[in-house]
C-alpha cells in the first residue's frame, strides 16, 4: 500500500503544483487565451481513460497497467517541462492525463484487490488523506519551484517521485491474476465512449464561458454527445466484454452510489472553483496566499477521511457515514452562502473546515459501497465508474457555478460579494439532493472475503 499511495500522491500532487505555476507559464508564452486548455486537455484524457483502463485491468491484471500508467505520466511530465509554446504544452498535458486517469482508478481498485471489504475503510480513508495532503502541499511546492527554479520544475518534480513509485510497485506489490477467461476487448464501445465524453466535457466546459449556452457550437456538441453515448449504450448491451456493463445499473446500491458521487462532485468542484475568487476579490487575500485559504478544508478532509475509514472498518456499516457526510457538506455549503463583503478570512476558514469534514466522510464511503456490491472480477470497472461519474459531475459543477456566477454578476452590477454567495446557495441544492438520496442507500454490511495469495 505504500507503493500505491506513493503513486496516488504523484498524480494528485501534480494538479496542485501545476495550477500555481500557470500564471508564469501564460506570461512567458503570452497565451492567456489558451489557459483553460491546459486544464481541459488533462481533464478530457484522464476522464476518458478511466473506464477503459478499469476494464482492461480487470481482464489483464492491475500491476502491469499501473506501471504502464506511471510511465505514460512521467513521459508526459517530461515533455510538458520541455514545451516551447502553449500548443505543445496542451498536447503534452493530454498525454500526461492518459497516465493520470489510469493512476487514480487503479489505485482505488488495488485496495479492493489486496484487502477484504471490512478492511478497505481504513485504507480508503488513508488514500483520502493522501489526496488532501497533496492539495495542501501542492500549491506551496508549485509556488516555491516557480519562484526559485523555473515553472518547468513543476513538471520535472514528477520524475524522481515517479521513479520511486515505480521501484516501490515493482518490488512491493504482489501480482494478482485476473480470473476472466474471455479477454476480448470492446473497441467499438471505447470509440463511442471517447467521442461522447469528449463532446460532453467540451460542451459543459465551454458553455457559458467560451460560447453562450444557446449557441450553435454548444448545442451541436451536446447533441453529438447524446447521439454517440446512445450508440455506446447500444453497443454495451450486446458485446461480450463491455467497458461499462449495463448490468451494473441493475444493482440499486450502484445506482444510488453513482448518483451520490455525481452530486458530490458537482457540489465540491463547484465550490472549490470560486472560493479563491471570493478570498482574493472580496476578502482581500493576496494572490500569493490564496492557495493557503484551502488549507482548512483540506485539513478537515484529511482528518475526516482517516477517522471515517477507521469507523467503517470497525462497525462495517457505511450508510450512516454517507448520510452524515452529505448532511455536513450541505450544511457547510449553505453556511458559505451567508457570507458577504464583511466576512473575515477567519470566518471563511472556519466554514471551510466543515466543507472538508463533509467531503472527507462522503468520498471514501461511496467507493467502498460500490466495491462491496460486486464480486472481485468487476472491481476495476465499478471503481472506474466511480471516478468517471465524479469527474463528469465535477466538470458540470464547475460549468454550472461559472454560469450562475456570470448571470448573478450581470444582475448585481458586478458585485462579487453578493454574486459568489448566491453561487454557493445554488450549489447547496446539489448537496441537499445528495443528502436526501443518501437515505436510499442499502445499509449493507461489509462482508469478509478469502485472503488473496501474495497479499
Amino acid at each position: 500500500m505504500v507503493a500505491v499511495m506513493s503513486a496516488m500522491f504523484l498524480a494528485a500532487l501534480d494538479q496542485n503544483v501545476v495550477s500555481t505555476a500557470m500564471a508564469t507559464i501564460v506570461k512567458e508564452f503570452d497565451a492567456l487565451e489558451h489557459l483553460s486548455w491546459v486544464f481541459t486537455a488533462y481533464m478530457l484524457t484522464s476522464t476518458i481513460s478511466v473506464p477503459i483502463y478499469g476494464r482492461l485491468s480487470d481482464i489483464y491484471g492491475r500491476k502491469g497497467f499501473f506501471l504502464t500508467s506511471i510511465v505514460i505520466f512521467l513521459v508526459g511530465s517530461a515533455l510538458c517541462g520541455l514545451s516551447q509554446d502553449m500548443n505543445q504544452l496542451i498536447f503534452f498535458r493530454a498525454i500526461q492525463g492518459i497516465g493520470g486517469g489510469a493512476l487514480m482508478t487503479n489505485a482505488f481498485a488495488i485496495i479492493a484487490d489486496l484487502w477484504t471489504p471490512e478492511e478497505r475503510g481504513r485504507w480508503q480513508g488513508l488514500m483520502g488523506g493522501v489526496f488532501g495532503l497533496s492539495s495542501v502541499f501542492g500549491p506551496l511546492l508549485g509556488g516555491w519551484l516557480t519562484d526559485h527554479a523555473s515553472w518547468r520544475w513543476a513538471f520535472y518534480i514528477n520524475m524522481p517521485l515517479g521513479l520511486l513509485a515505480l521501484v516501490a510497485i515493482v518490488v512491493l506489490m504482489p501480482k494478482i491474476k485476473s480470473t476472466i477467461k474471455d479477454k476480448s476487448i470492446d473497441y467499438l464501445g471505447a470509440i463511442y465512449l471517447t467521442l461522447g465524453l469528449t463532446s460532453l466535457l467540451l460542451g459543459v466546459t465551454w458553455g457559458g464561458n467560451v460560447y453562450p449556452w444557446n449557441s450553435v457550437e454548444i448545442i451541436l456538441l451536446l447533441a453529438f454527445s447524446f447521439v454517440t453515448l446512445s450508440f455506446f449504450a447500444s453497443v454495451e448491451s450486446f458485446v461480450k466484454n463491455p467497458i461499462l456493463p449495463l448490468e451494473l445499473f441493475k444493482n440499486s446500491t450502484f445506482n444510488v452510489s453513482i448518483a451520490l458521487v455525481f452530486l458530490v462532485g458537482m457540489g465540491m468542484f463547484g465550490v472549490i472553483s470560486v472560493i479563491p475568487l471570493f478570498a482574493q476579490k472580496v476578502i482581500g487575500v493576496s494572490a500569493t496566499n490564496s492557495g493557503a485559504i484551502m488549507f482548512p478544508m483540506m485539513g478537515g478532509m484529511i482528518g475526516a477521511s482517516i477517522f471515517g475509514g477507521q469507523l467503517l472498518s470497525k462497525f462495517k456499516k457505511y450508510k450512516a457515514l454517507a448520510v452524515l457526510g452529505a448532511g455536513i457538506t450541505w450544511f457547510a455549503i449553505s453556511w458559505l452562502s451567508t457570507m458577504n463583503g464583511q466576512t473575515t478570512q477567519a470566518a471563511l476558514s472556519f466554514r471551510m473546515i466543515f466543507v472538508g469534514i463533509g467531503m472527507g466522510l462522503s468520498m471514501p464511503v461511496l467507493n467502498i459501497a460500490i466495491q462491496n456490491a460486486f464480486d472481485r472480477s468487476k472491481i476495476g470497472v465499478v471503481t472506474a465508474s466511480t471516478q468517471l461519474f465524479r469527474s463528469i459531475g465535477g466538470a458540470i459543477g464547475v460549468a454550472v457555478a461559472g454560469s450562475i456566477l456570470n448571470t448573478v454578476l450581470a444582475k448585481n452590477g458586478g458585485d462579487l460579494g453578493a454574486a459568489i454567495p448566491k453561487t454557493f446557495f445554488f450549489a447547496s441544492f446539489f448537496m441537499l439532493a445528495a443528502f436526501l438520496l443518501s437515505f436510499f442507500l442499502k445499509d449493507n454490511t461489509l462482508q469478509p472475503m478469502d485472503k488473496i495469495e501474495g497479499r
